[in-house]
């Protein structure tokens, strides 16, 4: 893995937070830094993703296939939670 540098600038709070948490998971500030971003980067590539299914979606075929669902109870190990 190629890896570069970027100057960072962290207000002194959050950094102090970012250490603190660094060293509850056992590891360096690098990585907790590195691994915080990759997820944030992570959930905006998933949310986009999401966004385009969403807008190819068809609602008048999701309509015609809810319609077709059956009402028979779940089988047993399919029921919601609490139910």
């Amino acid at each position: 893995m190629r890896t570069t540098n970027y100057p960072l600038r962290v207000p002194a709070s959050i950094m102090g937070e970012a250490k603190k948490a660094a060293a509850q998971d056992g590891v360096s500030l690098n990585q907790f830094i590195s691994t915080a971003l990759a997820e944030k980067v992570s959930a905006l590539r998933a949310e986009a993703v999401l966004r385009e299914r969403a807008e190819r979606a068809d609602r008048r075929k999701f309509d015609e296939v809810i319609s077709r669902a059956g009402g028979t109870p779940p089988r047993e190990g399919d029921e919601a939670p609490g139910h």
